[in-house]
């Protein structure tokens, strides 16, 4: 998508932005990038400045020289004299070893992820990849949800409703998000923060316990007729939503948690998250 991280990156809304460094061999050519992505925080009545670990790069032919750690250590000093009093992520398998090892970050939890089978023909995936197909594909999935979509262009943190902390959702950070092209859908008095690709993933949900069968139907009745095969969800363990998950589903570990605390002693055991807060949402 054009602009993409252009758009990913430009965090204005906290007062600062493209936060991270980029190395130059001496031709002048990029070879390893490492930013973070600035938000807030609300955790115990307090909204803190924060930021999340995101893209790392190196090119091949200066891998296992140490850049990796260098651009790192430059980047948690300039998140200090920015005043970003924490540093959070979700790395991968491959990279979690030097986070922790290298760069001293602590591992709070492991997310789950749910899966659920919708049991569709997945035609989605197959007409993705014919231009005039997906065209045609995507007329049809914005008639199909049309009396779902909701203006909203994203939800507020469900963690909030447990006592966790989280990202703060305010009006500008939902408006930054944009860049994610999610949509917003009603099914009866719930809301569903969803991402489309070959799958339907859910980044988060506001749904009384009551209504949340109902909405499951719903949304796999949805799925079905997308022709979309699995819908996904993470989260983290110890909120309602993964409960009335947890008691309906099979799940599987998915991202960890880490965190690095910049300068004063912030407690980070009532953190949680969901999909949406993870930056390829």
């Amino acid at each position: 998508m054009p602009g993409y991280f252009a758009k990913k990156y430009n965090t204005a809304f906290t007062g600062i932005g493209y936060t991270g460094y980029m190395a130059y061999n001496p031709q002048g050519v990029p070879i390893a990038f490492y930013a973070v992505i600035p938000c807030f925080i609300k955790c115990g009545g307090e909204i803190i400045l924060a930021a999340q670990s995101a893209d790392t790069m190196t090119h091949p032919d200066h891998r296992n020289k140490g850049l990796f750690i260098e651009l790192a250590l430059t980047t948690f000093q300039l998140c200090r004299d920015l005043n970003i009093r924490l540093l959070f992520g979700f790395p991968n398998q491959n990279s979690l070893p030097g986070f922790v090892n290298k760069l001293d970050w602590q591992v709070a939890h492991t997310m789950d992820c749910f899966i659920i089978h919708a049991g569709s023909f997945p035609f989605k995936t197959i007409m993705g990849k014919i231009p005039l197909l997906n065209k045609l594909y995507t007329k049809y999935q914005q008639h199909t949800l049309t009396h779902y979509f909701s203006k909203q262009t994203g939800i507020s943190n469900s963690v909030f409703e447990n006592g966790y902390g989280g990202i703060y959702r305010d009006e500008s950070y939902l408006k930054y998000k944009a860049y994610g092209n999610t949509s917003v859908l009603q099914t009866g008095n719930s809301l569903l923060w969803i991402k489309f690709s070959e799958i339907l993933l859910i980044g988060d949900i506001l749904v009384q316990p009551d209504d949340f069968d109902d909405m499951i139907y719903t949304l796999k009745k949805l799925a079905r007729k997308l022709g979309i095969r699995q819908i996904h969800f993470h989260t983290s363990p110890g909120t309602t939503l993964h409960g009335l998950f947890a008691m309906r589903f099979n799940s599987t570990p998915s991202f960890p948690v880490i965190f690095k605390v910049l300068g004063d002693d912030l407690q980070t055991g009532k953190i949680k998250f969901t999909s949406a807060d993870i930056d390829t949402f």
